[in-house]
């Protein structure tokens, strides 16, 4: 299922126009990035857990050159779904 897909079923469930779909679904989607954005874990009951997880930065080698690299610390979402999915 894709962006389109679920923006369809929104629609068909709500019996909302496909603006006001589209309207939720960047809505709801948007509130998630802003809560991880600002450090804050975001839980959905019954589907999971959006959280920021720090990568530490750590050395790897590129496999054309067989040169060591720094690959840098970065931030990354990670999603955990719910026990009861």
């Amino acid at each position: 299922m894709n962006k389109s897909d679920l923006i369809n079923a929104i629609r068909a469930k709500t019996g909302l126009t496909a603006k006001d779909a589209e309207a939720f679904f960047g809505a709801f989607w948007g509130s998630i990035k802003e809560a991880l954005a600002a450090g804050e874990e975001v839980n959905l009951t019954g589907i999971g857990s959006f959280k920021v997880k720090e990568r530490a930065a750590r050395e790897s080698i590129n496999p054309r050159t067989k040169e060591k690299i720094v690959v840098p610390a970065k931030k990354a979402v990670a999603f955990k779904i719910s026990k009861s999915w």
